[in-house]
């Protein structure tokens, strides 16, 4: 038997973004899984486990309480943005350490976050709920315009878009109205204030109530009025970090977290942090994999040390920098080429990774009409010693990358 502590694990995501979290986790504990499919590529890395349906709250419980009954679980864990709320209660119910159900779900629905955020005066965006298309035209009224568009409870930014003019609000709210509706939690939408100015986020580790900002990831938008994250970079040395991280830790407090990691999204508007929203897991988009690259910093390591009850390491061992950019096609259509140079990647250690996620012939299609899922078609990453030389090599290596679209009629 293994002297190593046993963690659960649910919803370990798919291979290509979320791969590394259960590999780092995997390094330091033994893992069993609760899953929605057999195992493939997880199969190295965990020592049992269970196939649900994780949309069923309940055949989720009734799976982890299976595992825990053959198992001597340590914690529960999971990086799945869909799955934190029964995953929450999943711990609860086997007495392991998680952060409350409640508070979870108040970190998942914005309308709640935001009201929060007003009670204990962290800096936030104006905003009001609007159940018809009336009632948010007099929300931007009150608001003012440009707005914000966006379902209550999502994520990927989908169904997330800017009106700038009256005569462009009838397409936003059923745009947001769309993406909402995918929610199984609540479907409404909300009018925000928009916040005009570059976007951030902060990778969070909490630990007994005490928040320490690990690092600053600078997001790149694709066009307006849509909010599709294009990239990002981090940077262990970026002085944002300094700057920032008090309102993390702000927002973190006044949704009652205690434990756990957090990518917290903000902007910067007229110099200072105005809050988005608090995810209350890894970032997506391989951010937790940019922070350990640019920091030595491994966040799906703390994530599991903190579900069971241990204190993280968040000593940094590197600095430097790291940066992702989403390879989308210029037009929707029938992916007809995706290629890169290939003595230009034989050639280059500082592309760390190019990625494919789609293949010959799949359909690709874009905002309004897509949204990330289907958008993609890949995307790579490179590493290098500051922000600036990051977004150079980012640069460079977009031109020896091609992804070309053939325009369905």
């Amino acid at each position: 038997m293994s002297a190593r502590p046993l963690v659960l694990v649910v919803s370990p995501g798919d291979e290509t973004y979320r791969g590394y979290c259960l590999e780092q986790v995997a390094a330091a504990y033994d893992v069993v899984l609760l899953t929605g499919t057999e195992p493939s590529w997880e199969k190295p890395f965990i020592v049992d486990h269970t196939v649900v349906d994780l949309s069923d709250p309940a055949a989720l419980l009734a799976g982890g309480r299976a595992l825990a009954e053959h198992h001597d679980l340590a914690g529960v864990v999971t990086w799945d943005e869909w799955h934190l709320v029964p995953t929450a209660r999943l711990a609860r119910a086997l007495g392991l350490s998680s952060t409350s159900v409640e508070v979870m779900r108040a970190c998942r629905n914005k309308a709640t976050a935001r009201a929060l955020f007003a009670r204990h005066g962290v800096p936030s965006a104006a905003s009001i709920r609007a159940r018809t298309l009336l009632e948010a035209g007099l929300a931007t009224m009150t608001l003012g315009l440009p707005a914000v568009i966006k379902p209550v409870a999502f994520a990927g930014s989908i169904g997330v878009i800017r009106v700038d003019r009256p005569e462009e609000l009838p397409a936003a709210f059923a745009f947001a109205s769309a993406g909402a509706s995918r929610s199984r939690e609540d479907t409404g939408v909300l009018v925000e204030e928009y916040l005009d100015g570059p976007e951030f986020s902060v990778e969070c580790v909490t630990h007994r109530g005490v928040t320490t900002a690990v690092a600053v990831t600078r997001k790149h938008l694709g066009p307006a009025p849509y909010f599709d994250e294009a990239g990002h970079t981090v940077d262990a040395a970026d002085p944002l970090l300094a700057q920032v991280a008090p309102a993390a830790a702000a927002a973190v407090k006044a949704l009652g977290i205690t434990d756990g990691v957090q990518h917290v999204e903000l902007r910067l508007v007229d110099g200072r942090p105005r809050l988005i929203e608090v995810n209350a897991r890894i970032g997506g988009d391989m951010i937790g994999h940019l922070v350990r690259l640019a920091t030595g910093i491994d966040l799906p390591r703390a994530a599991a040390d903190l579900a069971c009850g241990r204190a993280p390491d968040l000593t940094p061992t590197r600095s430097g920098a790291a940066g992702i950019r989403m390879l989308y096609p210029d037009t929707s259509g029938t992916l007809t080429a995706r290629h890169i140079n290939q003595p230009f990647a034989a050639h280059t250690p500082w592309l760390r990774q190019v990625q494919w996620i789609r293949e010959i012939g799949d359909e690709l299609v874009l905002s309004p009409d897509g949204d990330l899922f289907t958008a993609r078609a890949g995307f790579y990453i490179v590493t290098g010693r500051t922000t600036a030389e990051v977004t150079e090599r980012l640069d460079t290596a977009a031109d020896e990358i091609t992804v070309t679209t053939r325009a369905d009629r």
